[in-house]
């Protein structure tokens, strides 16, 4: 599986980071801020969240985008946008992360934020590129690298020099796709950053030109670096491609214990968008090992899973997540309400007096014209 850039935002400095570790520091503050800064706490929860546990990181982006919303904060607003599309990205539900990256877009080219139209469009165009629409995606990502290097965003050239590195990858035109590659690592390198992707996509090209020996040799670098990093997702993906690299090498061996490692990071995460690869490589060594039958019905497995993850159920999934994040909010809501005391008593009884009026108000109209109805019923026999 090949690495792209997605990127989130709101990376914040509050200054007031303690010796906790940053997650509890970050917790903190957004216990201790309201309004504008709280969002972008929260939003930045996302971050620390992301790669690690995405399912905790998606309720912390909820509710930035529902006290942006409240309070009419747009940029806090169209990150949390962003965010959601990241999440919808990571569970395969493109078609959802588009729209929730479509709506960011709207509202950072109304604020003329560059740095975040910039990001918006880094990210569409990689759903673009893996919908294989790549006239859009090579558009979008132009757009967006001229837009990092006006910036001398450093971090986001690479990842953008990274992307158009994929896209030429598609293309079929691997020694541009290595050059860009080879690019955003160095430029990485320079920067003090440590950036596994372009690593492992050098080493997805090697795979795709049957040189496995060297592809699994930059794939283990790109996992130390993600190691370091603690970038599960990473390490996930890295997994599964040495799997699928040792697969095809024909040593099953090897290859069992890099793919029953990345199923249980891919279950521990519910990075359930990982698994259709994994199961396609158990098929192929279930074949390779003489197992027709198993390797046939690892293959129906792969075809039903693949069909759930990029069809509705991912939507699905998402949705049941939200609902229940959402529950928790309102029961959040009802719990400060609760403890406003008498103002909001007195309000929730005028309401409920108002309400039987009305409905009283209206048994009288119905009352009245049924009588009506009936006295000119006795006039017409």
């Amino acid at each position: 599986m090949r690495k792209i850039l997605v990127i989130s935002l709101f990376t914040l400095s509050f200054g007031i980071l303690s010796a906790q570790s940053p997650i509890d520091s970050l917790k903190d503050v957004a216990m201790s801020v309201e309004g504008e800064q709280k969002v972008k706490a929260l939003n930045e929860l996302f971050r620390a969240y992301q790669e690690a546990d995405p399912v905790t990181a998606l309720g912390y982006t909820r509710e930035a985008l529902n006290l942006a919303t409240e309070i009419g904060d747009k940029k806090g607003m169209a990150a949390s946008y962003n965010n959601l599309g990241v999440s919808y990205r990571q569970q395969g539900a493109i078609d959802k992360a588009l729209e929730y990256y479509i709506n960011s877009l709207k509202i950072y080219e109304e604020l003329d934020n560059k740095e975040g139209i910039a990001t918006l469009k880094n990210n569409i165009a990689n759903i673009y590129s893996i919908k294989k629409d790549f006239g859009l995606a090579v558009s979008y990502l132009e757009q967006s690298y001229a837009l990092f290097t006006q910036l001398q965003d450093k971090k986001k050239i690479v990842g953008s020099m990274n992307n158009l590195g994929n896209l030429n990858s598609d293309l079929q035109l691997f020694e541009k796709a290595m050059r860009y590659y080879s690019e955003a690592y160095q430029l990485s390198q320079q920067e003090g950053m440590k950036f596994a992707d372009p690593l492992t996509n050098l080493g997805n090209i090697y795979f795709k030109q049957g040189n496995y020996q060297r592809a699994v040799e930059f794939y283990n670098k790109a996992l130390d670096i993600e190691k370091e990093n603690n970038n599960k997702l990473g390490m996930l993906s890295i997994l599964t491609n040495i799997g699928a690299t040792y697969t095809k090498a024909q040593m099953p061996k090897p290859a069992l214990e890099y793919l029953k490692e990345a199923e249980k990071l891919a279950e521990e995460l519910q990075a359930f968008s990982y698994l259709p690869n994994i199961l396609r490589s158990h098929a192929d060594i279930l074949y390779q090992q003489g197992k027709s039958k198993e390797a046939y019905e690892t293959i129906l497995k792969y075809d039903s899973l693949r069909e759930k993850i990029y069809g509705e159920e991912s939507t699905k999934k998402i949705a049941q997540m939200e609902l229940v994040l959402t529950f928790a909010e309102k029961e959040r809501e009802l719990q400060l309400l609760q403890k406003e005391g008498k103002i909001q008593t007195l309000e929730l009884r005028n309401t409920r007096l108002f309400i039987v009026m009305i409905i009283l108000g209206g048994l009288m109209l119905i009352g009245g014209f049924n009588l009506y109805f009936m006295s000119n019923k006795k006039k017409l026999l």
